[in-house]
């Protein structure tokens, strides 16, 4: 049976929503409960922490990119769980203007389609009653979507925790907790969001703390309970056809943004995953049948990189008759080039001749659909590919032949198509600056 659950969201981005599920997904872990963390929407970082504050897996679920097939069969991964916990993305309505594969992208969707009600964190900073306001919005903005209630975030004081619960009272809100204001809780962040998890040097202690000051201001027990949505049916693993039976697959600091459900899928379908790292200066399994270096950070370690000669020496010799495939940072790494913000170039493997520069940074960002001109690991040409996009980086040269026709969520054309270029000797190097998150149109 599918555990009840709770989807924690907030009016907007930077209210706390993030400190507030770590520490309830540590909490409960402290007192025995296991809970089964999922993340609304295309994020690659917040399901590290999840993962390490629960101890189990996170998952991405996302209705604008994934079919309600997809989503339902993610929800496996909580058997043997006695709680469901899903983070929120931005706002709790927030999402895109069209419709995709089951939803807009919204954190609602989600909370809608699978009977999850929604804690509300609210910074009531700079307010006090009108806050109420706020969540009686929330509360009724969408009939299929309920309030479980509300916990107050940057409380300054009694007094002001007190005014606040007065308009809650009166709009009829439950309260589950207020958490006072702390500077100290809040986690480093770079610009794709929280500095990664296995960057965090302390971070079993900053898990600690936050297990404790969030059992301290939080009902935890109320909480539990407000949770619903519990499903009789658990839908086997979700198989994802892989991109090939033994997948090298590049994993460190710099290339860490690969999703969950993806990994899973492939080992669901049969296939082995293989990881080395390219920091480590580790080349890929040569038993392997296809590579795959995922997104990171490569700007941060372009030296380190580019000095890596078992792992350059390695992966040329790998391409010449074996497809590589690279998103985003992976794709970069594939490149000629790799310009950082100091201004300063960096060879990268020269497998591709893209050349991209981060001293003159250019954000981004959107889902974007992808029908392929040529097959990559795990796609066929033609098929049509649902992902998401997440970069400052600016192209400087991308000379290869363009792998895809890419539009946004609105259907308009993008220009980062991709590109790919075939060996000599029969493999195929191919990238692209999106994230693939799930097959179908």
């Amino acid at each position: 049976m599918i555990p009840p659950g709770l989807m924690i969201s907030a009016p907007a981005s930077g209210t706390g929503k993030t400190t507030l599920m770590l520490g309830l997904l540590a909490a409960f872990r402290a007192h025995g409960v296991e809970v089964q963390p999922f993340k609304s929407g295309p994020d690659y970082i917040d399901p590290a922490f999840h993962t390490a504050a629960s101890g189990r897996a996170s998952y991405n679920i996302d209705s604008w990119s994934m079919e309600t097939a997809r989503i339902e069969g993610l929800m496996g991964n909580a058997q043997g769980a006695d709680l469901i916990l899903a983070e929120g993305s931005m706002g709790l309505f927030d999402g895109v203007a069209i419709e995709g594969a089951s939803g807009n992208g919204a954190s609602a969707d989600i909370a809608a389609h699978m009977g999850w009600p929604v804690v509300l964190v609210l910074d009531v900073s700079g307010a006090a009653q009108s806050v109420a306001a706020t969540a009686l919005g929330f509360k009724m903005m969408r009939p299929d979507v309920t309030l479980a209630g509300v916990v107050l975030n940057r409380v300054a004081s009694p007094r002001h925790e007190a005014l606040v619960r007065v308009g809650m009272e009166q709009a009829g809100i439950t309260v589950l907790g207020v958490l006072p204001r702390r500077s100290e809780m809040e986690l480093p962040e770079r610009h794709l969001g929280l500095v990664q998890a296995g960057e965090q040097e302390n971070l079993a202690e900053v898990l600690a703390d936050a297990a404790a000051f969030v059992a301290e201001h939080v009902d935890l027990g109320a909480l539990r309970a407000a949770a619903l949505g519990a499903r009789a049916d658990i839908s086997p693993a979700f198989k994802i056809t892989p991109p090939g039976q033994r997948i090298a697959l590049a994993q460190d600091n710099a290339f860490a943004f690969v999703y969950p459900h993806l990994l899973a899928g492939w080992r669901a379908a049969g296939a082995e995953v293989l990881p080395f790292s390219p920091l480590r200066n580790e080349a890929p399994d040569n038993t392997a049948d296809i590579c795959w270096l995922p997104g990171g950070y490569p700007e941060l370690h372009a030296g380190t990189l580019a000095a890596a000669e078992t792992f350059l020496k390695g992966l040329r010799s790998f391409a010449e008759t074996r497809p590589v495939h690279g998103e985003c940072g992976g794709y970069m790494a594939l490149g000629a080039g790799l310009v950082d913000k100091e201004g300063v170039r960096h060879e990268m493997a020269g497998l591709l001749g893209l050349e991209t520069s981060f001293a003159k940074r250019k954000f981004h960002l959107g889902y974007r659909r992808a029908t392929l001109n040529a097959a990559i690991p795990g796609a066929s040409a033609g098929a049509q590919l649902r992902g998401h996009e997440f970069h400052y980086a600016t192209i400087v040269q991308e000379p290869d032949t363009p792998l895809a026709q890419i539009t946004d969520s609105n259907g308009l054309s993008v220009s980062e198509t991709g590109t790919y270029r075939r060996t000599g000797g029969g493999g195929q190097v191919s990238g692209t600056f999106f994230h693939l998150i799930a097959e179908g149109a």
